[in-house]
């Protein structure tokens, strides 16, 4: 996998060998394509077995651009003093060959109870559209959702055994654009300065103190990420002015009662202004009940640490996964993803994998 560019949008064959590896362990592959016919993302569900408990492991083969300056090609999966290095093993075709291979190591121990399935998709770095979002609507519609979901994504900052996600934050974009009248610094009466509303309006924005967060989640926080005139002059009192805010919310809020303030906030200020909202995801919680607890115990078993139980960090695809059915996310550690020379022990490869196994047998299979 780590030889193939799947550069986000290319797969480049990544997914690919993960399915002959399915296909060799049993596993009945559907590939499910989903997007413009032309460059539709590939996506495949993969299940063995029948019946209850259900396990899916789900992840993604898509990775971020190399960048320059490695040490070694970064789709060569070099091995250097204990280390594999390349684009995308600890983000995340890592955890994803982990799983697979902790699932050759049950089924080589005897059949196990349950079904056991994955989900990858490959844009998960790219804008998350056509990925894992239609695939577990596709699974909701069959009625094959899982009875618990573990992806992969490198969760641990420092060393395997650290973190265990078990939630993520909401997030939203918002652009907000305001318009006035162009005229001379000198005669501001004879034009109306977008500016100051702006001001105003994002003065009264980051005045807010959101929430003080709560037992698993820490304060929500809005950030202006850009403000912007476009004016080369220093006597021109200019006709528009915009800026960008990024909220990253917890579970006090939705992300459409943020948008609701939002925009009375910048309407009190400039009822003719434009605010465009995005939002990527809405914050979510997987209660810390028996999947999870046989999870920690398991990364507990194989490691020695207790890992926390942790809600921090971005966004992933948890957040589509979490509408349906419970998940949490377990991976190796994330100290190189995206960076240069992205790498990770050969020693936390055969420890992640023995992790999986344990949790598989905690979990009933």
């Amino acid at each position: 996998m780590l030889r193939c560019r799947s550069v986000t949008p290319a797969d480049d064959g990544a997914q690919a060998c993960l399915i002959t590896a399915l296909e060799a362990l049993g596993f009945t592959v559907t590939q499910l394509p989903f997007g413009p016919p032309d460059a539709p993302t590939p996506n495949f569900y993969a299940r063995r077995g029948e019946g209850k408990p259900r396990l899916c492991f789900a992840g993604h083969t898509d990775v971020v651009p190399p960048g320059q300056g490695w040490a070694h090609d970064p789709f060569e999966a070099v091995i250097q003093d204990g280390m594999l290095f390349g684009r995308g093993i600890a983000d995340m075709k890592g955890g994803l060959a982990c799983s697979v291979a902790a699932v050759a190591r049950v089924l080589a121990e005897g059949e196990p109870k349950g079904a056991i399935s994955f989900l990858v998709t490959g844009d998960e770095e790219g804008p998350a559209r056509y990925g894992t979002k239609p695939v577990i609507e596709w699974l909701a519609e069959r009625g094959e959702l899982p009875d618990f979901c573990l992806l992969g994504e490198p969760t641990n900052p420092a060393f395997l055994g650290e973190t265990i996600k078990i939630g993520r934050r909401g997030s939203m974009n918002a652009q907000i654009i305001v318009q006035g009248v162009q005229g001379h610094v000198a005669y501001p009466h004879r034009a109306d300065n977008p500016v100051h509303r702006l001001l105003a309006i994002l003065g009264e924005m980051t005045g807010r103190i959101l929430d003080e967060g709560n037992a698993w989640f820490a304060p929500s926080s809005l950030q202006v990420t850009s403000v912007d005139v476009g004016n080369t002059a220093t006597n021109v009192i200019p006709a528009q002015a915009s800026a960008m805010v990024n909220i990253r919310f917890n579970d006090c809020h939705t992300g459409a009662g943020l948008e609701a303030w939002l925009r009375d906030v910048t309407l009190t200020h400039a009822p003719k202004a434009d605010v465009q909202v995005s939002i990527s995801g809405e914050a979510f919680l997987t209660e810390p009940a028996e999947p999870v607890e046989c999870l920690q115990s398991a990364v507990e078993a194989v490691t020695g640490h207790r890992p926390a139980l942790d809600t921090g960090g971005g966004t992933s695809d948890a957040r589509f996964i979490a509408l349906h059915c419970p998940v949490a996310e377990f991976g190796l550690v994330g100290a190189t993803m995206h960076k240069t020379d992205e790498h990770v022990s050969l020693s936390s490869l055969e420890e992640l994998t023995e992790i999986y196994r344990t949790f598989m047998k905690r979990f009933g299979l």
